[in-house]
């Protein structure tokens, strides 16, 4: 770089603190002659995205059953803004990919980064460890709630086990934090030592216009005073716009005074051309650029270098310059809109998540009386964790104060559920204990041989059984397979013993159908005493034979009852012949006997007697036929009373019959 143009003082473009490029207000005219820098051509008050820089949240972690912040990196990352703009710049080694290390591996690998490294190359690398590394901690933290659980513990009781690896980190962590600390301040320090640097030099600038060398000697002092000005490296960022302003205005006076050959100056001026026309091609380019941070930062480097190089021929100056601020302009209107938009978005996160402390506020409000209620409330509250974790940032001052009123509702919620529980802990410990005797009582009877009894027994302990509440969690399973394996036992081997008697109750059955043929094929004889025994043998041996299949049970017994039946109202009518027989004797006899005769009319009047009470009965059987047939279950009952008409019907013949032979004899 050959010469530096003036900047005239009114043409004040200067940087934020965060090196974003601003400008004052200026006239078309001085831009026209000093247009060196940037200039905001939108508006006339300065520009700054700092304020609007994004800020990362605090890793919100939250658990299912309690909010804690043990395993939560609310660490931010330091946001060193323009102070660490040497940090990471000269790392030029290939990516390395870290994810196949094991937890220990990731510290050592990160202990030998900070120990081997300079700390101001090893920021990406830091950084990539740490995102492997907790995310292999969390999957860790996963798995072992998860194993927790299968293994019947209760989520809220649980604790993560100490783990020397993230301890260990996370001091490492804290050590490169302390050494970035220390190379920023070191690096502070040195730049205020360049400025001093640079205050002389352009000291010595200012009194070349006083010295009485040669101008050969005098420009060749100045050229070198220039090289060491350029060579000294950056300056604190407050000083950097006055420093260059003063810069330019004392190397303008140097040209004046000198009166340096318009050859020289021209040749000058069309170097500093080239290089501004070559700024200006690689401003354009930013403008394909994906990511508009990155085109923004690299445009701030092309603003540095734009400084630097000195002045262009006047015809030149308006185009080039104009050149370069519109792509400049451009670049900067993507980089606001980009912030805009984020803080727009930031500002709808912001509405979601209160939605979100509002209803965990109205669950925490709740005080439910059964675990029922409990847990239905609990899924609820993990729903808007779930919901709360796919919602971005909210607004920088208002997204730490979101979270704190999310997590505090939630913890409000989780401790009055947790008081819940210790509260019931003795009933359940309780209904354990009742449980546990229930089991015992179950044990004792699951070998006993008493099937009908014992099944009894066992339905009646599980009705008891369900009638007590609950148990804790972890003893729930265990305590009912106890409970369960003592009564499938028995009712295994309950099975087991009817297994068998089922094949002989095939072969009672076949025992029976042969009976019942025996009964329909039996045949009467003379001697109704000998069939009366026949009948009663055939009943004897109907009880001997065992139990049949019950499916078959009532189809066989009606078979055989029909069989029996029908023998006997045969046995009935024949008895009823011998009996008139032995009657016409018995009156026969009496003929010639007073005091039979005497005996026999109070026969006739008792039987008289009883044939009007059986008629009068049998009045009132037919009527009731009729009042019966209206009733449930009606076919049994008029079956019954048939049965009793029938008999009376016959008993009534029967003592008609006898009062006629009386009548007749006393004729």
């Amino acid at each position: 770089m050959n010469a530096n143009e003036l900047n005239d003082p009114k043409d004040q473009n200067l940087e934020n603190s965060e090196g974003t490029i601003v400008s004052s207000s200026a006239s078309n005219q001085d831009v026209a002659d000093n247009a060196d820098e940037l200039v905001d051509v939108e508006a006339d008050k300065p520009v700054s995205i700092a304020d609007e820089a994004y800020d990362e949240e605090p890793n919100e972690e939250l658990k299912p059953i309690e909010m804690d912040d043990e395993h939560i990196d609310f660490d931010d990352e330091d946001d060193d803004g323009e102070e660490n703009a040497e940090i990471d710049k000269d790392d030029d080694e290939p990516h390395v990919d870290y994810s196949g290390l094991s937890k220990d591996e990731l510290v050592q690998t990160l202990k030998d980064l900070i120990n081997n490294r300079p700390v101001q190359k090893i920021r990406q690398k830091v950084e990539g460890l740490k995102s492997i590394f907790y995310r292999k901690h969390k999957a860790e933290v996963e798995k072992l709630k998860k194993e927790f659980v299968e293994a019947g513990g209760d989520l809220e009781q649980f604790s993560l086990p100490e783990d020397n690896a993230e301890m260990q980190f996370k001091e490492l962590l804290k050590q490169y934090r302390s050494k970035r600390a220390q190379y920023n301040n070191q690096l502070e320090e040195q730049k205020r030592h360049n400025l001093e640097q640079k205050l002389q030099i352009i000291e010595k600038i200012k009194e070349l216009v006083n010295s009485t060398d040669s101008v050969g000697k005098i420009y060749s002092e100045f050229r070198e005073l220039q090289k060491q000005f350029l060579e000294i490296g950056p300056v604190p960022q407050a000083s950097l716009n006055d420093l260059w302003n003063n810069y330019h205005h004392h190397v303008q006076a140097f040209y004046d005074f000198v009166k340096i050959s318009k050859e020289l100056r021209d040749l000058d001026f069309k170097k500093n051309l080239e290089a501004k026309i070559k700024l200006c091609e690689q401003a354009e380019e930013l403008l394909l650029e994906p990511s508009v941070i990155v085109a923004f930062k690299k445009l701030q480097k092309l603003h540095e270098q734009w400084r630097e190089v000195g002045p262009v021929p006047r015809e030149n100056q308006n185009e080039i310059w104009e050149r370069f601020k519109e792509a400049t302009t451009k670049i900067n209107k993507k980089h606001q809109e980009h912030f805009e938009n984020i803080k727009e978005q930031q500002k709808k996160n912001l509405e979601a998540k209160t939605e979100l402390c509002e209803k965990a506020e109205e669950l925490a409000a709740q005080n439910p009386k059964s675990i029922k209620e409990w847990n239905k409330l609990s899924k609820e509250l993990i729903e808007l964790q779930k919901i709360w974790k796919t919602i971005g940032f909210a607004t920088k001052k208002d997204n730490n104060k979101v979270f704190e009123r999310f997590r505090g509702a939630c913890d409000t919620f989780f401790n009055k559920k947790r008081d819940f529980f210790k509260e019931i802990k003795d009933v359940q410990m309780n209904n354990l204990q009742q449980k546990t005797e229930l089991c015992l009582q179950a044990e004792a009877l699951k070998d006993s041989a008493d099937w009908k009894k014992t099944t009894e027994d066992l339905i009646n302990l599980q009705k008891r059984w369900k009638q007590i509440g609950p148990v804790p969690r972890k003893n729930s399973d265990e305590i009912w397979k106890r409970f369960r394996a003592a009564c499938d036992y028995f009712f295994e081997q309950k099975s087991k013993h009817f297994a068998s008697v089922d094949n002989s109750y095939e072969e009672n059955l076949k025992a029976k159908e042969a009976l019942i043929a025996e009964v329909e094929a039996f045949g009467f004889g003379e001697n109704m005493e000998e069939n009366l025994n026949a009948l009663k043998e055939f009943q004897r041996r109907w009880t001997e034979i065992g139990f049949v299949p019950i499916k078959v049970k009532d189809d066989v017994q009606k078979r055989f009852r029909a069989a029996i039946k029908r023998h006997f109202d045969k046995l009935n009518a024949q008895e009823g012949k011998y009996k008139m027989v032995r009657f016409q004797v018995k009156l026969q006899e009496a003929k010639a006997n007073p005091r039979a005769m005497s005996k026999l009319r109070q026969d006739r009047e008792r039987m008289f007697n009883r044939m009007r009470q059986l008629e009068n009965d049998l009045t009132v059987w037919e009527n009731n036929i009729g009042f019966f047939a209206k009733t449930k279950n009606a076919e049994a009952m008029i079956e019954e009373v048939k049965r009793k008409i029938e008999r009376a019907k016959e008993e009534i013949a029967e003592l008609s019959e006898k009062i006629k032979l009386i009548d007749k004899l006393e004729q």
